[in-house]
């Protein structure tokens, strides 16, 4: 009997690894703007996201795919898609005097996600420099006022997109914003309630600030709610910092590259993700606006091709 009762208080064997929900996005086919002529058309998008072999899309700018969610349903549905989340642009670290039109913006875009099935909603910090000329609009560094505004501001909007549209709300570091590097990330995260606030981890957009997104993802791991998947050059990003040229012409320089030829190395960063046990988002986004159209899908499928090798 004893020995029968030993081996019940045998250690169980550990979880299965989390499972990676693959997708891409309208960034990755040179989408940035809701209506912009050098843009592939939104038919055309949705077509060959299909065709390159994922099953789930972001919403892209608002206005850029149907705003109706019956016709997007059945656009996508009819295509074997389903929308994984929306993205909102915010400038929470201006205090409480934007929060009527922030929340103007992220209901619309809310109420889609959700209308279309979506879980999440991305959230990306405002510019501190125009995208374009690189002039400064403010300072790169918030004070201390501000880093509180921009604290509980995100708390505010994360419970309130919760309890009126039921999704989950994951902050996205992102180049020339105010949470951007490793300090930034880690001071954001260390100020923020974590049963309301998540990450989106971007792995390009960190490095290309100098983080190491495998550091991130085994330091606070309970935080990472979602991940963008891409790759930077680095030859490319050493000209970028040197020169500091904004994110806008950095795109256009080629910087975000396709994998594997870029950092960080994809396949470290999804172990350490299925090693969190919980079941994450990974969407590909390679930043190529402006691009030729013929460009996107061939790069598409073999992105996707190499994150199957990649076990995703």
């Amino acid at each position: 009997m004893d020995s029968v009762r030993a081996h019940d208080r045998s250690p169980s064997p550990p979880p299965p690894p989390a499972r990676i929900r693959v997708g891409s996005a309208p960034d990755s086919w040179g989408v940035w703007f809701a209506d912009d002529p050098d843009q592939l058309p939104w038919r055309r998008f949705l077509d060959e996201v299909s065709e390159a072999g994922y099953e789930w899309i972001e919403l892209g700018p608002y206005g850029y795919l149907p705003t109706d969610p019956a016709r997007l349903r059945e656009e996508t549905g009819s295509r074997g898609l389903k929308v994984s989340a929306g993205t909102v642009f915010t400038a929470l670290h201006r205090g409480p005097a934007v929060w009527e039109e922030t929340w103007e913006q992220v209901s619309r875009v809310a109420a889609l996600a959700r209308d279309t099935g979506a879980s999440h909603l991305v959230v990306i910090p405002a510019f501190w420099r125009d995208d374009k000329t690189a002039a400064a609009l403010e300072s790169p560094e918030l004070t201390a006022d501000q880093w509180r505004a921009l604290t509980t501001g995100t708390e505010r909007l994360a419970a309130e997109v919760r309890d009126a549209y039921g999704l989950s709300l994951v902050v996205h570091p992102h180049a020339d914003t105010h949470i951007a590097t490793e300090e930034h990330v880690e001071r954001f995260l260390d100020a923020t309630d974590p049963t309301l606030v998540s990450l989106c981890l971007d792995t390009g957009h960190y490095a290309y600030c100098g983080g190491d997104s495998v550091k991130l993802i085994k330091t606070y791991g309970e935080r990472i709610g979602y991940l963008h998947l891409k790759q930077v050059d680095p030859a490319i990003l050493a000209d970028v910092v040197e020169r500091g040229t904004p994110f806008g012409p950095a795109v256009r320089q080629g910087v975000m590259c396709e994998p594997p030829r870029g950092v960080p190395a994809l396949e470290p960063v999804l172990t350490a993700a299925q090693g969190l046990g919980v079941d994450l988002f990974a969407i590909v986004e390679q930043d190529m606006y402006p691009c030729p159209p013929d460009k996107p899908l061939p790069i598409a499928r073999r992105t996707r091709a190499f994150l199957r090798s990649c076990g995703a």
